[in-house]
């Protein structure tokens, strides 16, 4: 009874040791995060974009889609931010509730091709051999067809609207989330405590889902970051050429397209959604940026 007392005693040590590294190794990453300037401030805008967007409801008392004739192309002011549009809309209200849409369908597609691209990864770079050969040569094949063309043609043949437009834009990012996790599970799968798992008799799902998936976090989460801000830019392409989300639900790209004719004649239609898209983009791919470089233990100080 005593010497299970003292297993039992060791085993509980063991966990609280483990359980214990894995938060000290998060704080350094958080640490390492906050001394990253160019991080902090990506992490800011992505943080003030979320809740605006989220929020739109607290932030404006307009209707996006209510129009008013009396009071089109009001400049910006105290009643209107950012001024109204060709139909007397509040953009303002319009930039919110398309921000919305825009960040809803780009993680949308960050989490169909991420999924897909897991599973494509763990299978080529556990079982190697001609799984991997096929595997990798097919999407060698997609990867040589230009993304925005891709996305054309998909949108085409689907139809407009978000879920189309999320399916669209998710095909073109499956093999780069693939080459990541293969990459990945390459670099894992040669450990002692996947051989450990091996010996001790465990399946190759077992030990994919159990020991290899939750040492690849790290770099999915940088790739899921980063993927967010270029499909947000391929989104707002597809919806200026009329391919995307269609009127008068807004999106960026399509608030773009709508007032494109009117550029020279009332600015704040064009420069706001653009300013938008920009910032947004430019918020994701710091935030990514820093995340990479916190959670890569090669720069530990």
């Amino acid at each position: 009874m005593l010497l299970m007392t003292k297993q039992g005693q060791e085993k509980l040590a063991r966990d609280m040791a483990e359980i214990a590294k894995k938060k000290s190794q998060w704080g350094d990453v958080w640490k390492r995060l906050f001394r990253n300037k160019r991080g902090v401030l990506g992490m800011g805008i992505v943080v003030l974009l979320l809740i605006f967007v989220l929020g739109a409801n607290l932030f404006t008392n307009y209707d996006y889609a209510v129009q008013d004739v009396t009071n089109r192309y009001d400049m910006p002011g105290r009643e209107h931010l950012m001024g109204t549009d060709n139909y007397g809309r509040d953009i303002f209200t319009r930039l919110l509730y398309g921000g919305r849409i825009s960040l809803m369908v780009s993680m949308m597609s960050v989490i169909i091709s991420g999924c897909i691209g897991i599973a494509l990864g763990s299978i080529a770079g556990y079982f190697g051999g001609r799984i991997d050969l096929v595997i990798t040569r097919v999407l060698d094949i997609l990867m040589a067809i230009p993304a925005l063309l891709m996305a054309i043609a998909i949108s085409s043949a689907l139809g407009s609207g978000p879920v189309n437009t999320a399916l669209a834009i998710s095909v073109s990012g499956i093999p780069h989330s693939m080459r990541i996790m293969r990459s990945t599970v390459l670099s894992i799968k040669s450990n002692d405590f996947v051989e450990a798992a091996r010996a001790t008799g465990s399946k190759h799902m077992r030990i994919i889902f159990r020991h290899i998936l939750p040492n690849t976090v790290a770099p999915l989460i940088v790739n899921s970051t980063l993927q967010i801000g270029g499909n947000i830019m391929a989104i707002s392409g597809l919806s200026f050429i009329g391919l995307g989300v269609q009127p008068p639900t807004p999106e960026w790209g399509s608030i773009l397209a709508a007032g494109r004719i009117y550029i020279r004649d009332f600015w704040p239609i064009i420069v706001f959604p653009a300013m938008c898209i920009m910032l947004t983009v430019f918020g994701f791919n710091m935030f990514g940026d820093g995340l990479r470089d916190a959670l890569d233990p090669r720069l530990k100080d």
